[in-house]
């Protein structure tokens, strides 16, 4: 790609987004380890640890798993949100079920089994039709100047 000198505050502001996604995912990192020493903290507490606090830990290492992906890499696969969402999913029937109506059980638990197909539909879609490597980065990157 060729670069004339009014490329040049493109590039200044791609520098500056690039360092408020870090910026950004620094303090979405932060949080999440607060979260997860405030939720110990509770444990401990307790003297208890439930499925419901073990399915939370399991969402903030999620959490933290993606940040690192992205700044590793750039790019955000579609599949880590979806487990996310799965595990909180899993994690409220476990908490309220016994408060849930029958129907609400039935329309929780179809949501958790269509983010679950959802998943099998990405990891099909990326076998059948892969990205072209350097497409790919070209396109997908946020951070690719």
């Amino acid at each position: 790609m060729q670069l004339t000198r009014g490329d040049k505050p493109v590039i200044a502001m791609r520098v500056v987004l690039g360092w408020l996604q870090v910026a950004g995912l620094g303090l979405i990192a932060l949080a999440t380890v607060v979260a997860v020493v405030q939720q110990i903290v509770v444990m401990a507490d307790a003297q208890a640890v439930s499925l419901a606090d073990l399915l939370l830990l399991f969402i903030y290492l999620e959490v933290l798993a993606m940040v690192g992906l992205y700044l590793e890499s750039g790019q955000l696969p579609v599949r880590l949100p979806l487990y996310i969402a799965i595990v909180a999913l899993a994690r409220y029937l476990a908490l309220d079920m016994k408060t849930m109506a029958p129907w609400e059980i039935v329309a929780v638990s179809g949501a958790a089994l269509l983010l679950a197909v959802a998943v099998l539909v990405v990891r099909f879609g990326h076998a059948k039709y892969p990205y072209d490597g350097e497409s790919a980065k070209e396109t997908d990157s946020p951070r690719n100047p």
